[in-house]
């Protein structure tokens, strides 16, 4: 991917905010308690977009600051959870003092980070002995449907998680897969798959041809309820020294 196609992904979030929000996944309980632990801290969800996380960390009991660079995906998390302490703010410039948060989240999100740059900034606000987490939702491709879907865009969409690479003062990483699904009618599939920055940066024409090949699939596997979309949920967590 060139500089200038990373930065366009990157800031396509805002179009499809909307998008997003209706049809993205949340995150498993048990993951969440993973990378959080299990008494309630103070939290900062980076890269929060329009919650999914967020939430979780909220069911959770835990104290959330939540910070995203754009405007029009805060603005959902705003209106879904009004007594979030929301932010406008960057991995690689936080809108946070220093050593002032227990544990630093991100979901969907970390691969957008320069780790050069976010990885001191998230030391600086953590506490010592503080806690990085990081996770993903990505592909389940042992369901034949699955493998066909997200196949389609190639790269774009990963089998796998690599271990993120952290630095001092943060330790070793720990990894920790867990399962998750979520229900979809046909509009939910479809505006799953436009949600994705690599769809929304397209052309209407192309986008619409990619769209029309998803829904044809849907029409030809769903049932009458819809589908059930498993996801591997691939988490990682390592300390501050």
């Amino acid at each position: 991917m060139t500089t200038d196609e990373f930065h366009l992904r990157a800031t396509s979030f805002g179009g499809v905010a909307d998008l997003y929000e209706r049809t993205r996944p949340g995150y498993p309980d048990e993951a969440v308690r993973w990378l959080t632990g299990d008494r309630p801290v103070r939290v900062l969800d980076l890269g929060a977009g329009t919650g999914k996380l967020t939430r979780s960390l909220v069911s959770a009991g835990h104290d959330v600051v939540a910070v995203d660079p754009s405007e029009p995906m805060l603005a959902r998390l705003r209106a879904a959870l009004p007594d979030v302490d929301a932010r406008a703010g960057s991995a690689e410039r936080l809108p946070l003092d220093d050593a002032t948060v227990d544990v630093v989240t991100a979901g969907q999100a970390y691969h957008w980070f320069d780790p050069a740059s976010a990885l001191p900034e998230i030391a600086r606000v953590l506490r010592h002995g503080g806690r990085l987490g990081l996770v993903w939702n990505l592909r389940d491709d042992s369901v034949g449907w699955v493998d066909e879907l997200w196949s389609m865009f190639g790269d774009h969409e990963v089998r796998r998680a690599d271990d993120p690479q952290v630095i001092p003062p943060f330790g070793p990483v720990e990894q920790r897969t867990f399962r998750h699904e979520q229900r979809l009618d046909r509009d939910g599939l479809l505006g799953l798959v436009a949600s994705r920055s690599y769809i929304a940066i397209l052309a209407a024409p192309q986008r619409d041809a990619v769209l029309a090949r998803v829904g044809a699939l849907y029409d030809r596997v769903a049932g009458p309820d819809g589908l059930v979309l498993p996801y591997l949920t691939h988490c990682f967590r390592s300390m501050r020294g």
